[in-house]
């Protein structure tokens, strides 16, 4: 994350969830939780985006939604599947209507396991997203990733 040359942005999507991970998502943007602290923006525009953040199970209505909002994004992105819905369809996966979780429709990186997520893990995932989206931004751009330094050395 240190070596990120500007603030991530994250899009937030409701593929049919109950509302219990979106209202803890929008909690880890609250004075309490902070997420902007790591340098994090809430955008609404996928074109705009570096992180993808999705609570709830895919159906057939949302399915073309999140692939044409995928597509969007530039690269390198990163998906973060927030809750049991979003990574199996949860307790509605039964459904007639549901197809599963989002790796049923897009690739995802990170699972935030939980029912309803916690804020904590939210952003813990986000902070793992970072690290992932860092790592495939140096895969594009060739750059080879830095030794870490020894006890007593400096960079």
């Amino acid at each position: 994350m240190a070596f990120l040359k500007r603030s991530p942005w994250i899009l937030h999507y409701d593929a049919s969830s109950c509302n219990g991970c979106d209202i803890e998502v929008l909690a880890c943007l609250t004075p309490l939780y902070d997420i902007e602290r790591f340098g994090i923006i809430n955008t609404g525009n996928p074109k705009h985006a570096d992180i993808l953040l999705i609570t709830g199970g895919i159906n057939e209505q949302n399915r073309p939604v999140v692939k044409n909002l995928y597509e969007q994004m530039p690269e390198p992105k990163v998906v973060v599947a927030i809750g049991a819905c979003a990574a199996t369809g949860g307790i509605f996966r039964e459904c007639y209507n549901i197809t599963g979780g989002v790796d049923k429709v897009i690739p995802v990186d990170v699972y935030v396991p939980g029912c309803a997520a916690r804020p904590e893990q939210i952003i813990d995932g986000v902070v793992t997203a970072l690290g992932i989206l860092e790592e495939k931004r140096m895969k594009m751009t060739g750059e080879a990733t830095r030794p870490a330094a020894g006890v007593g050395e400096e960079r």
